[in-house]
């Protein structure tokens, strides 16, 4: 694994690296103006790259990229994980000024047994902490440098916000983010397929799904559900391969809800009322629909954001479907996971990283 950390002036990002290090990863630098004479010191980021990657069963961590090219050239390989490390300004501006004071005695211990004149480092005041901050994050930053917006923008990462007063609650935390597990760079099956469940809910993803009814109308060019309430996904794999996935919405054939076909829906009615007036198929019923009974059949998992209401907890055990997996509770809950266990499916409910796709 190779865990590359990148953040804001005096956020922690040594102490973050610290802890890293003590689970057995080795420091590798990179350093464009470097000799490059230790082991793992590069000043030419294609052999550091080369390097890691013929050694992807070892563990590496650096803090000195900050070229978002080769981020994203890192973050081609299946063994990486990108840190983000922040802290509010003012607890920043703190440790900075406890930094320079550290370096000054040190400095001045230096000058003092070498009998040589030092004069301390006068500190930039606050305002000028904050520009340079600003300059970090949003740029133009220092020469050779993406600002950080840019990055954390376009890879995907691990945010962590260390506002912490002492190393040992930043540790904890750090611990609680379990950074080496496996499914950080290769998702578990319920991670992979619950991500499913989000990603297609966002416009962007839904224009390359297939509509649950007989085709998109015009009003739905960025949207493949008219629904007005929130748009609610569901996929149903077998033995680990994905069949449909489907959405809240009318039946084929009838007038989208974003057209008032549904008066429920585009009424006042409460999450879990008045299902009886709704002319809406939930995602559930969409992809229990499409599957049929035969693709359904034994080992068949069913993952939806939220977990499913009642009425359509009857038809996923009348289907034949083993197992439900969701993220997000539902009104019915208890109702639905009543029906559920006297049923013989197994309920549970499952929440994917914070921080996806790692």
């Amino acid at each position: 694994m190779l865990i590359c950390i990148v953040g804001t002036q005096c956020s922690g990002k040594t102490s973050v690296k610290q802890y890293v290090q003590s689970l057995g990863f080795q420091e590798i630098v990179y350093d464009a103006s470097g000799s490059a004479e230790e082991e793992y010191e590069y000043n030419d980021f294609s052999k550091l790259l080369s390097h890691v990657t013929q050694n992807w069963l070892k563990d590496f961590v650096c803090t000195s990229l900050n070229d978002l090219g080769m981020l994203r050239a890192c973050a081609q390989r299946p063994f990486f994980v990108l840190l983000s490390v922040d802290a509010p300004v003012i607890t920043r501006w703190k440790r900075f000024e406890q930094k320079q004071v550290l370096d000054n005695m040190r400095i001045t211990n230096i000058s003092l047994n070498m009998k040589i004149r030092y004069t301390s480092i006068e500190s930039p005041g606050l305002e000028q902490f904050i520009q340079n901050s600003d300059k970090e994050r949003f740029g133009p930053g220092l020469a050779g440098r993406d600002s950080l917006n840019d990055i954390l923008q376009s890879i995907s990462h691990v945010s962590i916000t260390n506002d912490f007063p002492e190393i040992a609650p930043l540790h904890d935390h750090l611990a609680s983010l379990a950074l080496t597990n496996p499914e950080r760079t290769r998702p578990g099956w319920d991670d992979y397929f619950m991500v499913f469940t989000s990603f297609s809910s966002f416009p962007a993803m839904q224009l390359y799904e297939t509509p649950c009814r007989s085709g998109p109308s015009t009003q739905q060019t960025s949207r493949l559900d008219g629904v007005i309430s929130p748009t609610i996904p569901t996929c149903l794999p077998r033995d680990l391969t994905l069949y449909p996935i489907r959405y809240n919405g009318t039946p084929r054939g009838l007038v989208n809800c974003n057209q008032g076909g549904c008066k429920r829906c585009n009424g006042t009615a409460k999450s879990g009322e008045a299902y009886d007036s709704c002319l809406c198929l939930h995602a559930e019923e969409n992809a229990l629909l499409e599957a049929g009974h035969d693709r359904v059949g034994e080992n068949s998992t069913l993952y939806c954001n939220t977990c499913p209401c009642l009425r359509c907890t009857i038809k996923i055990v009348q289907s034949g479907v083993t197992e439900v997996v969701y993220n997000k509770s539902y009104s019915m809950d208890e109702a639905s996971a009543s029906i559920f266990k006297e049923a013989g499916v197994i309920l549970r409910q499952h929440s994917p990283p914070r921080d996806y796709p790692i």
